[in-house]
């Protein structure tokens, strides 16, 4: 197979355009087990009634796992906020609506997000026990909820057709939980580029699904700490100040 149209390229992989398909293709570092663990949540979200890029095939290109999914044409929404600033307060709305979509969904067999947020706060090695303690003790008092989470949920995840369709990809670490984790995870997101936009995206979801803002809240030193995880120097110290509970009490 032959890859020579590049149209995404990061540290690990990169996106290339061959027969109308996307091929993401891993650099020779990557587990093999990340790889198939991505294929295999892909499915999965697939499976509980979500009209995503379809995963057509897991193959070996040149010693590099790769995997071909159906390509989506358009821009991402991050590229429409950039270009057009004076319509974000439409493109929030929008993004909420999707968001709100994703989670009326449910698959029994994704990973629980609990478990998975506990792993990473257990895995960190830049707070103490004491911290550690404080946040797994509010994790395991949240509710539990079994809701389709896409766990990166951001503006460069999601693809805008030329028709105005909203199409959310990447879905590697989706999970099933609470929607509300998913939407803290979301702002925490948002905030690190432009928190007046993070505050208008909070805003919007609440008021559209009748959500308490102090709960969704309540999540953010969590979610921060799982964020934490990624290890991305440029984010530690906005992330360090929300590991403060009692700021959110």
């Amino acid at each position: 197979m032959k890859l020579d149209n590049c149209i995404s390229k990061g540290f690990l992989k990169s996106v290339y355009l061959k027969d109308g398909n996307a091929v993401k293709v891993f650099d020779k570092k990557y587990n093999k087990s990340d790889v198939l663990y991505e294929a295999l949540n892909t499915a999965r979200v697939e499976d509980a009634g979500m009209d995503i890029p379809k995963l057509l095939s897991v193959d070996v290109v040149d010693g590099q796992w790769c995997i071909t999914s159906e390509y989506v044409n358009g821009k991402t929404l991050a590229q429409l906020m950039k270009e057009n600033p004076k319509k974000i307060d439409s493109y929030i709305d929008k993004m909420v609506d999707l968001h709100i979509f994703i989670q009326s969904k449910r698959n029994p067999l994704l990973i629980k997000l609990k478990d998975k947020i506990t792993r990473q706060i257990n895995e960190l090695d830049c707070i103490d026990a004491t911290k550690k303690y404080e946040l797994l003790s509010r994790l395991n008092g949240m509710h539990e909820h079994s809701k389709l989470c896409h766990g990166d949920f951001a503006p460069e995840n999601i693809i805008v057709t030329k028709s105005g369709k909203y199409v959310a990809i990447d879905w590697v670490h989706a999970t099933q939980g609470n929607a509300s984790a998913d939407v803290a995870r979301t702002y925490l997101l948002l905030a690190l580029n432009d928190i007046t936009i993070a505050d208008k995206y909070l805003n919007v979801f609440c008021e559209k699904t009748g959500t308490d803002k102090r709960y969704v809240q309540e999540w953010l030193p969590i979610v921060a700490a799982a964020q934490l995880d990624k290890k991305h120097p440029e984010e530690k110290e906005l992330l360090m100040k929300w590991l403060d509970v009692v700021n959110f009490e």
